[in-house]
């Protein structure tokens, strides 16, 4: 048998491709102030690894990644495993990890081998060449080169039954290794590599950077490589990422959807929709357009090739909001919660610009920052309206509206100044944007106002208990003649809607008894009005009712009546928390899906769930004895974490309802750990009390779950008629004796019993 010996190699840094996947729901979701603190917080950490501040050699860049595989890239190089591994927790501590998941990742080492010089046995010292001996080091300590685009993949050498590379003897290696570099070597000058190695360190046996100013030249010199016999024969190959490279400062220009770097032009025909990108080298022209396109002309731009807005001079004249908005609604256009609004008023023929705005919508549809673009008419007057999510964008987009069939010139106004409560303007009938486009909520309030206390005895009996959301100011309810599970998709879309505005709360479909509700709370009553309207277009949705609920700041409803519970439990020597929990919060659903399919998805989410710090735990828990349903409990350290975690949670299979839903009253004791050689005994404990409690008028059903993860982690569900007749169980000296009996069998005592 020969045992082949290996080329020697010399490692020098450490490499981390870190990618990364944007959460656009959460961004889109979160309030402007969060958005900024994770924009800034990513800036300073990009910025501060880019100068090395956490290390005295190596190099970090960042790169937009194009495609569904990732949306970044964070590329670090360092001396140790360890800086790399900090470097990664610090990111994580970053606002901006909230909003992004990690997509993949790869570790790896730069490396030199014997294949480059076969006198490189142990180490670089043994090249007495001072020339490839500082070749060798350039490889192994390099700079990430400043080029615009990457390319990154792993790949293996290949080891199956006919072709073998490590069955090859070095000097058919070699052979194979040097005409394989001297392709690379054509493309000296337009594309730079990194090599590292990663056997031990990750999946692959090397990573492979390409760095490129034009990206053809790396599919070309990747196309040439495919014919040579080392890749042909030998190369297997994992996915491939392709970016850009943009500046740490550049990064709330990615968020934004423009073009980054934001400093120059794109190439080809994809257009640059930052604004006075490449002005100092290519003034506009005497009529205002940019001279220095590299496509010659606005038409080239206008109409395809799925290309960005091209940079130029605004060609509309800026008026004020309130003129703007008047001119819009001549046209029937609500502008929604766009930043920028565009009106070009036109003589074409209507079918001839519905063409061609068609197409150019779908050019600006490519970017978030786009609201939409459409052609509208006053019966006199054919307008074409575009909304946009900032001024930048629109000034940018203005240039190819003002080259429309029939346009000469146009107005826009920015919109900013809207009010942030989720009202839109007082004259908006919010018919349009009710339906669709991520419009700011509006229309005239239609609903009945109560009194508090009348609108709490209302909503509670569809499970929703005002004391759960002490920021709302205002509540409202809608009945429907709508089936629930028909009406959830709608109210869906319309949610996504409300969730824009910080003065929205909770937007819920409820069902009890055959009745369908909506139920939805804001922060006050002028931004619930306006959505009062949107809700009130509901399928199958009459008026409805609403009550304030004051400031948000004040003692909420059911407060003292839950602190009695609470308190006569205590007295009682059982411990009952607050509603959601002392200090953490839990999300409970039950689902009638298998319970080890449920748990599989869940690990997934869960998975996602551990990216923030608020995420306590989650875990799928089955019948002990075999019922029907499943229970999803998901804990966390905040509310609202708690609340948001349930819109995720609600999409895994077979979801049926959410505790605390049902017109009954339910507990939950959660928390109790069984010491393992008392499982059994707890078990048939339980089957003994839940033969009492069938005896007891009131108690409706009682189910033992048990963690599919964790045999010994269970909690105990019990829905009864009313709170009455639970409290009469936990006063009785069965429950007392059991509760004792229970410390010893217990490995820590029931931490929440929640009342729902």
């Amino acid at each position: 048998m020969v045992r082949r010996r290996p080329p020697g190699t010399e490692e020098g840094w450490y490499a981390l491709h870190d990618l990364r996947h944007i959460d656009w729901d959460s961004w889109r979701a979160a309030p402007d102030r969060e958005r900024e603190r994770a924009v800034e917080e990513g800036i300073d950490y990009l910025q501060s690894h880019a100068a090395l501040a956490d290390a005295e050699e190596g190099g970090s860049a960042v790169f937009s990644i194009v495609g569904h595989k990732a949306d970044l890239l964070i590329l670090h190089l360092r001396p140790t495993l360890e800086h790399l591994d900090r470097a990664e927790r610090r990111f994580e501590s970053t606002a901006l990890a909230e909003v992004t998941e990690r997509a993949s990742s790869y570790v790896s080492v730069t490396e030199v081998s014997g294949y480059m010089h076969e006198d490189l046995t142990d180490g670089l010292d043994d090249i007495e060449d001072a020339g490839m001996r500082n070749y060798m080091k350039q490889r192994i300590y390099p700079e990430i080169p400043d080029a615009d685009h990457v390319c990154f993949y792993p790949m293996d050498k290949r080891r199956g039954p006919e072709d073998n590379w490590y069955d090859l003897p070095f000097e058919e290696r070699a052979e194979y290794m040097s005409a394989h570099g001297d392709i690379g070597r054509e493309y000296a000058g337009k594309v730079t590599q990194i090599i590292t190695g990663s056997v031990g360190l990750d999946d692959h046996e090397w990573g492979v950077t390409l760095f490129a100013d034009d990206p053809t030249d790396i599919k070309h010199l990747l196309y040439e490589m495919r014919f040579d016999p080392s890749s042909s024969r030998f190369a297997e190959f994992g996915p491939f990422y392709v970016g850009r490279q943009f500046p740490p400062e550049d990064l709330r220009a990615v968020f934004d959807g423009e073009a980054v770097p934001t400093d120059r032009s794109l190439e080809g025909d994809t257009l640059d929709l930052a604004p006075g990108a490449g002005e100092e080298s290519h003034p506009p022209t005497e009529s205002g357009r940019d001279s220095g396109r590299h496509h010659g002309d606005a038409d080239s731009g206008s109409s395809g090739g799925g290309g960005r807005p091209s940079p130029g001079d605004a060609e509309h004249d800026e008026v004020g909001a309130d003129e703007f908005l008047e001119r819009a609604d001549r046209f029937g256009v609500d502008a929604g919660d766009a930043g920028y609004g565009l009106l070009f008023e036109s003589d074409a023929d209507s079918d001839e610009l519905e063409d061609e705005v068609e197409e150019l919508a779908g050019n600006f549809d490519h970017y978030d920052t786009h609201a939409g673009t459409t052609v509208h008419s006053d019966g006199e007057t054919t307008a074409v309206v575009s909304l946009w999510a900032n001024e930048r964008a629109a000034n940018t987009a203005s240039g190819f509206l003002s080259e429309l069939p029939g346009v000469d010139g146009g107005v826009g106004a920015s919109l900013d100044a809207d009010s942030e409560d989720g009202s839109g303007e007082e004259d908006d009938d919010g018919d349009e944007s009710a339906s669709g486009g991520g419009g700011r909520p509006g229309g005239e309030a239609k609903h009945e106002e109560l009194d508090p206390e009348e609108f709490q005895r209302r909503v509670h009996r569809f499970g929703v208990s005002l004391d759960e959301h002490p920021e709302a100011g205002y509540a409202l309810l809608f009945r429907s003649e709508t089936d629930a599970e028909e009406l959830v998709e709608e109210v869906e879309g319309l949610r996504e809607n409300f969730e824009h505005y910080d003065t929205h709360v909770l937007t819920t479909v409820r069902a009890d008894s055959g009745d369908t509700a909506v139920v939805s709370l804001w922060a006050n009553e002028r931004a619930a009005n306006t959505a009062s309207g949107f809700l009130s277009d509901l399928s199958g949705a009459g008026p409805g009712i609403g009550a304030n609920l004051g400031d948000g700041e004040s003692e909420p409803y059911g407060t003292d009546e839950d602190d009695d519970i609470r308190g006569e439990l205590a007295d009682l020597d059982v411990y009952a928390g607050k509603p959601h929990g002392e200090d953490v919060y839990a999300m409970v659903l039950y689902s009638e899906a298998d319970p080890e399919e449920l748990e599989s998805e869940l690990a997934d989410l869960a998975e996602r769930f551990e990216h923030y710090d608020t995420h306590v735990t989650s875990a799928v828990y089955a019948d002990e004895h075999g019922g029907d349903r499943s229970a999803v409990v998901s804990v966390w350290e905040t509310k609202d974490a708690a609340d948001k975690a349930g819109g995720f949670l609600s999409d895994l299979p077979g979801i049926v309802a959410r505790a605390g839903e049902s017109s009954n009253f339910g507990t939950m004791g959660m928390f109790y750990t069984v010491k393992p050689e008392h499982r059994e005994d707890f078990v048939e404990t339980f089957e003994e009390v839940g033969e009492k409690l069938a005896d007891l008028e009131g108690h409706l059903e009682t189910s033992l779950l048990v963690n599919v993860d964790d045999e010994n982690d269970m909690f105990i569900a019990s829905q009864w008629r009313e709170r009455e007749d639970a409290m009469e169980f936990f006063r009785s000296d069965a429950f007392r004796e059991t509760v004792q009996w229970g410390r010893d069998v217990l490995a820590d005592r029931p931490r929440h019993v929640f009342l729902a």
